[in-house]
């Protein structure tokens, strides 16, 4: 097996990241609904499990993919950062550069890691 290059710690560590921030939102937004009175319960229930399962889900792929160098995990991990982008700019064009600026660069040095040569190399070799 392939050593595990810096690039391919540095793109577990991020989507290991993104996935936490997910969970601590599903988190929070749980806790907000059964401490509070939502407007549509249904609806922030949904929200809450959304992010509690995309959240553990980030989790997983960083780990149990990327960390362990399986060639699966790269795949939802660049998805993962292509999504992000758009989100990065609405956030940006919302007035809540605060998030998305962030969220831009993470994604961006997620794909950069993940699509970098040694990446490449160690999860599927030379071919």
């Amino acid at each position: 097996m392939n050593p595990r290059p810096l690039t391919l710690y540095i793109a577990a560590a991020v989507v290991a990241l993104e996935g936490l921030v997910a969970l601590g939102l599903g988190v929070l937004v749980a806790v907000e609904t059964l401490t509070g009175a939502p407007d549509a319960m249904t609806t922030a229930l949904a929200e809450a499990v959304f992010g509690l399962l995309v959240g553990a889900g980030l989790v997983w792929v960083a780990w149990g993919g990327l960390y362990k160098m399986e060639r699966w995990g790269r795949s939802p991990a660049v998805l993962t950062q292509i999504f992000l982008l758009p989100v990065g700019v609405t956030l940006i064009q919302s007035d809540q550069p605060q998030l998305g600026i962030p969220l831009i660069v993470a994604a961006v040095a997620g794909l950069v890691t993940l699509l970098a040569p040694p990446t490449t190399h160690a999860l599927y070799g030379d071919g």
